[in-house]
């Protein structure tokens, strides 16, 4: 942030009075570093004085605003050094506060890292984390985007339908058992908050409206169980009907992605169904596209924008069936992926922390 500082009263020296003019003979010459010379102005009769010994006013003039100017860009690099300094400091706090109306602060990319992958990466990852949720049907893995310093995660609803106990792994490894907090399985969204957690690392949730096809994007999850793997690509496409089951017991009996099964969430787009049948109690949201490689298990993680912004919450990608080559499983990803957007979230968070969805 910068401004043009002119101070004022600042003349150049083509617009400055008419200098001293004296009607005795002045050699200005003779005052330029050496002693006085009184021999210099011997006038007319009547032996008047010579003028003072200092330089003329036109000159004094000429030099005082070029060290105005000099100190004031001195003090405006101090000034804007500070504040970057700072700005970084807070950023970089670890918590982050929640306001009334659902806005969450959080870590954000440098100014020096931003615009590039390894910048959002290194910002974000640590407060993106592995969940695991264990129910009767078996273990399920996904990601999920830690929003405050006390452990409030937000992942997809169908991450943690139907979990006994949800166990949690941070960036660093460290594992915590997380409680659900609430559910909205018309937007397939869950809030679940961590037991005994302090000074977590947050993400900084952007503004979806602001995205535009083309726009670079990454996203970090915790595809296959490899937490905090990173990749990158663009915006796709906007406001895609995208229609998923609303708990993982589809009639197809496919979980969410559940360990070394290579299930997929199941999910319906454009009249045809995905990964699967959704089965009866299915709801439908508009979803960024992106073709940023989404894999099992990135369900619940961040897309994010270059500036270190979540601006969407990954929730279905489609692989085609490999089953022609006799696995049984499913092939990764093809660059078709779907993440709601973060503006839903933001809308959505305090219906979750009220438990008012579940």
């Amino acid at each position: 942030m910068t401004e043009n500082l002119r101070p004022s009263g600042a003349h150049s020296t083509d617009q400055d009075p008419t200098p001293y003019a004296s009607p005795y003979a002045y050699d200005d010459t003779a005052h330029t570093g050496t002693a006085y010379d009184g021999t210099a102005h011997a006038g007319t009769a009547g032996g008047y004085p010579p003028p003072p010994p200092y330089a003329p006013t036109s000159r004094r003039r000429a030099k005082r605003p070029v060290a105005l100017l000099a100190a004031v860009a001195l003090a405006a690099g101090v000034i804007g050094g500070g504040t970057a300094t700072l700005v970084g400091q807070l950023n970089d706090g670890g918590s982050g506060a929640t306001g009334s109306g659902g806005a969450v602060n959080g870590t954000t990319v440098s100014q020096s890292s931003k615009g590039t992958v390894s910048g959002v990466a290194e910002a974000v990852s640590p407060a993106i984390v592995e969940i695991g949720a264990a129910s009767s049907a078996g273990r399920s893995t996904g990601s999920g985007v830690v929003i405050t310093g006390d452990g409030e995660i937000v992942t997809n609803n169908h991450v943690i339908s139907g979990a006994q106990q949800i166990q949690v792994t941070l960036s660093t490894g460290k594992t915590y058992t997380a409680d659900v907090v609430g559910t909205d399985p018309d937007k397939d969204l869950a809030l679940i908050k961590l037991r005994n957690a302090s000074g977590l690392k947050t993400a900084a949730l952007g503004d979806s409206s602001q995205v535009k096809v083309g726009d670079q994007v990454v996203a970090i999850g915790s595809p296959e169980g490899l937490t905090g793997t990173v990749t990158s690509g663009i915006v796709s496409a906007l406001d895609r009907d995208v229609t998923v089951a609303k708990d993982d017991s589809g009639s197809s009996g496919q979980g969410q992605e559940r360990q070394g099964g290579g299930q997929q969430w199941p999910f319906e787009f454009g009249g045809q169904q995905f990964n699967g049948d959704t089965g009866e109690e299915t709801t439908t949201y508009k979803a960024l596209q992106t073709d940023a490689s989404l894999n099992p298990g990135n369900s619940g993680g961040a897309l994010i924008n270059m500036d270190g912004e979540i601006i969407g919450i990954n929730s279905a990608m489609y692989a085609p069936s490999s089953s022609a080559s006799g696995s049984g499983s499913a092939a990764g990803s093809v660059g078709l992926g779907f993440a709601i957007p973060v503006n839903t979230l933001k809308a959505d968070l305090d219906t979750l922390r009220a438990g008012d969805g579940s």
